[in-house]
């Protein structure tokens, strides 16, 4: 009985506690939660996106044989095609971050403000690899409210976020949500796969916009969303803020993105590679090469070795360890935690910007070999870098003109050419001087991927 007495006096209090807890709110302010005040002080900085550029359209007419008969192929016509998307000012002089994506082949972009004002803007970055690009504002007057940026890497699983944006272009609208997931690396959607999920509503339009967490801080940009209908189905990806933060910091004016080379190549740890090395579950980065001089031999980083973590950041598998190298300040030092031979062990890594050497010496080719059309140059560490290549040396196809002979035939940029009739290519000079010999047939080697392919074409 007595026991029953505790327990009785101890249900009572916690009775009371909890009846203290639930009390009658006493103002206006504990009766309504808003996330107005936030919404206020964030969306100024979130601007729509509106793109505009002309496409070549071939007419219906071209399917009737009265009409080509007559016309030939001059039934091509221009179209112009409009889109939208949303973009974040991350600088108050007026510069704005968005999409690749949204802004791609634009002609036009034309910016409008939260407050109706309007500018024209120019592409000042563009980078597919992240799927970002900065945009700058034309004849700005005066300073333009921003966003501050916060440490995407301190958020939860569970934080509460607003998404901002203007979906399907009907206007600024806000949703919010929670962070139901991070460091997803299998969206597909970028080479830097890294991304925040939410299940705040993401829709087309939604693109380049912000995600504000509930200090009023910018935590990323929202990208995509996984739907087989092209609406919101509570899966919606943001690139997260740091990676935003290294795209504007690491523009150096003349469009492109000065990024650490590591100098190594990596892959997955498999379940069998965790088991050989004595790992509990399959985690970190497993090293397949290391290239000479580069700043992972300079650390002493070996074929074999698993990167466990960069910096004080656990790496849980290669696109975490990706993530983390393009997001490393170029000049600092950080340090690596890696498994070798079934021991933890520290190295010191100095993150250095990839060297252009040798000298890119881009050249298009003309004439009657097989690469006709194609832009060639001389692969470095800065051009593969740049390219997301793990090769650092031979000749690259960097570009494609449309229906060239090199396009027919199926060339593709990043094309690695390899040899040309069984003789190895290893630069520019080489391969025109080889290209420019008055051959019949051809046989070209060259790396695709992972992929080694041959071709053989008869002029």
């Amino acid at each position: 009985m007595r026991f029953l007495a505790v327990l009785l006096l101890v249900l009572g209090a916690a009775s009371t506690a909890f009846a203290a807890e639930k009390e009658i709110p006493s103002s206006y302010q504990q009766l309504v939660l808003s996330y107005a005040p936030l919404v206020k002080k964030t969306a100024p900085a979130v601007v729509n996106i509106y793109t505009s550029r002309k496409v070549q359209v071939v007419s219906p007419l071209m399917n009737d044989p009265f009409f080509r008969q007559f016309f030939g192929g001059n039934l091509v016509q221009q179209q112009q095609v409009n889109s939208l998307g949303s973009g974040v000012i991350v600088d108050k002089s007026g510069l704005v971050m968005t999409n690749n994506h949204v802004v791609k082949d634009s002609e036009e972009i034309k910016i409008v403000l939260s407050d109706r004002r309007e500018y024209e803007a120019k592409i000042v970055v563009a980078d597919p690899t992240t799927d970002l690009a900065l945009l700058k504002l034309k004849n700005v007057n005066g300073a333009l409210p921003t966003i501050e940026f916060a440490d995407s890497d301190k958020l939860e699983v569970g934080d509460v976020v607003l998404a901002i944006g203007d979906p399907f272009g009907v206007g600024q609208t806000v949703t919010s949500g929670i962070v139901s997931a991070l460091a997803r690396t299998t969206a597909g959607i970028n080479d830097y796969q890294f991304f925040i999920q939410t299940d705040a509503a993401i829709n087309p339009g939604n693109s380049g916009g912000a995600l504000v967490d509930m200090e009023g801080h910018l935590v990323g940009i929202n990208t995509a969303i996984f739907s087989p209908t092209g609406s919101s189905n509570g899966i919606g990806f943001a690139i997260p803020s740091n990676m935003v933060a290294t795209i504007l910091a690491g523009q150096n004016g003349n469009g492109k993105i000065v990024r650490p080379w590591f100098g190594a190549a990596f892959q997955p740890v498999t379940a069998d590679v965790a088991e050989s090395m004595g790992l509990d579950v399959p985690k970190g980065a497993l090293i397949k090469e290391v290239y000479p001089d580069s700043p992972a031999a300079q650390a002493d980083l070996r074929s074999g070795d698993v990167v466990l973590k960069f910096g004080d950041k656990e790496i849980a598998d290669a696109q975490a360890l990706k993530f983390r190298i393009a997001t490393a300040p170029v000049g600092k030092t950080t340090f690596l935690q890696i498994l070798r031979k079934g021991k933890e062990e520290n190295l010191e890594m100095q993150m250095e910007a990839p060297p252009e050497k040798p000298s890119r010496s881009s050249h298009t080719v003309e004439g009657l070999s097989p690469l006709a059309g194609a832009t060639i140059a001389n692969l470095s560490p800065a051009l593969a870098t740049e390219l997301n290549l793990h090769d650092y040396s031979g000749v690259v196809l960097t570009a494609i003109a449309p229906q060239s002979k090199a396009a027919i035939i199926g060339f593709l940029p990043n094309d690695i050419i390899l040899g040309v009739n069984k003789q190895k290519i290893t630069n520019v000079k080489q391969l025109r001087e080889v290209l420019a010999s008055p051959i019949r047939n051809w046989i070209i080697s060259m790396k695709r991927g992972e992929k080694t392919l041959e071709v053989t074409l008869a002029r």
